[in-house]
């Protein structure tokens, strides 16, 4: 293991007796919210220093069996324990290198998920309208529960753009890393004579805020319009002006809900959608200005990255942040975003660990 996470792991067992001594104190135990963070960190605390606990041990048994190695009696039994410790220690050293990365307080908050249609007019409709399946696909494979909140279909199908809530654990940690400029290449289905196109869609995926925290809005900077759904939902959703668009005067943002049969509950989940919205221009703001955090264009969120390209005739995905190349776009195209969603988070986990080494030093 190397010296800077010995470190970094020695420092969890200080602040494990630290937060034991804390927690025992009569003063921290009657004021509950501070008595409750505490808790957390303990817990969190707790669960890095059992398992370097384990390390230590595991290294010490290591070390004697390769001292009994020497001794003919009993050197098979040794040689069993040497691997067996070294199998233990690699894995308990991948553990506490997850263990010590920095966690995105955002990663297990809902999400919520927007598709707009770019260059390639009809053709970037109709994908658009294929990344919503896959997302939602995926989604429903994770035990995630999904709402359409609001949406504007194009003429020929699909989407000119829609916006799709995420209910489920960790929903931003997985789906974030979709945020930018998707390219899809293939024979439109109106095409006649079998030309490869090229058409474009953008995705930007943002945390739900969560509402004890979220920005404060001054209801004096928001006009809020009513209108008639269009699109599909009966006769009830048609004859009513349910569906609700909320407009943040100094910002110029816009967030509309037009699925939910009142206008009551559009206007809080466009509320919501707005908030998010603007929580992220002020993160992407803050992150401009730290070039340190733009190091890597992995959760950077800049709608204008070309992050991926969908081949359709090689039956290819391409993710250009990281050069993974999978020949499985239909299975892909079907929810199963696994294998992409996991290569994207090993390598933030890499870069992560990098800057720690860094800092360390």
């Amino acid at each position: 293991m190397k010296p800077f996470l010995h470190q970094q792991l020695a420092r969890y067992a200080d602040r494990l007796a630290e937060l034991e001594f804390l927690l025992s104190r009569e003063d921290i135990m009657k004021d509950m919210s501070q008595f409750l963070t505490l808790s957390r960190e303990h817990t969190e605390v707790a669960a890095v220093a059992s398992r370097w606990a384990r390390y230590q041990q595991r290294e010490a048994d290591l070390a004697s069996a390769r001292d009994m190695l020497a001794d003919p009696d009993m050197a098979e039994m040794a040689q069993e324990e040497v691997d067996s410790a070294s199998a233990e220690l690699a894995q308990l050293e991948t553990e506490l290198q997850r263990m010590l990365l920095p966690k995105d307080p955002d990663d297990a908050r809902n999400a919520f998920v927007e598709i707009r249609a770019g260059t390639g007019g009809d053709e970037s409709a109709l994908f658009a309208g294929d990344l919503l399946r896959m997302y939602t696909r995926y989604c429903e494979r994770r035990g995630w529960k999904t709402e359409l909140i609001s949406e504007s279909p194009s003429e020929l199908g699909g989407y000119k753009e829609v916006v799709l809530r995420v209910e489920g654990d960790n929903a931003y940690g997985a789906l974030k890393f979709e945020s930018g400029g998707h390219r899809v290449q293939r024979v439109p289905a109106t095409e006649t004579q079998g030309r490869i196109h090229t058409s474009a869609c953008t995705v930007a995926v943002l945390p739900e805020p969560d509402e004890a925290q979220a920005i404060q809005i001054n209801p004096a900077d928001l006009r809020i319009d009513t209108f008639r759904a269009s699109g599909a939902g009966g006769q009830h959703i048609n004859k009513t002006d349910s569906a609700v668009r909320i407009t943040h005067i100094p910002t110029g943002i816009v967030a509309e809900c037009q699925e939910g049969r009142s206008q009551h509950s559009n206007k809080a989940q466009a509320l919501k959608v707005l908030t998010a919205r603007i929580q992220e221009k002020d993160r992407a703001e803050r992150a401009a200005k730290d070039a340190a955090q733009r190091k890597s264009l992995i959760g950077s969120g800049d709608r204008s990255d070309r992050i991926r390209t969908y081949n359709f005739p090689q039956g290819r995905l391409t993710d250009h942040r990281i050069n993974l190349t999978l020949y499985k776009l239909l299975y892909i195209m079907e929810g199963e975003l696994d294998d992409v969603v996991e290569a994207l988070q090993a390598y933030e986990a890499a870069q992560q660990l990098a800057e720690l080494e860094v800092g360390a030093t």
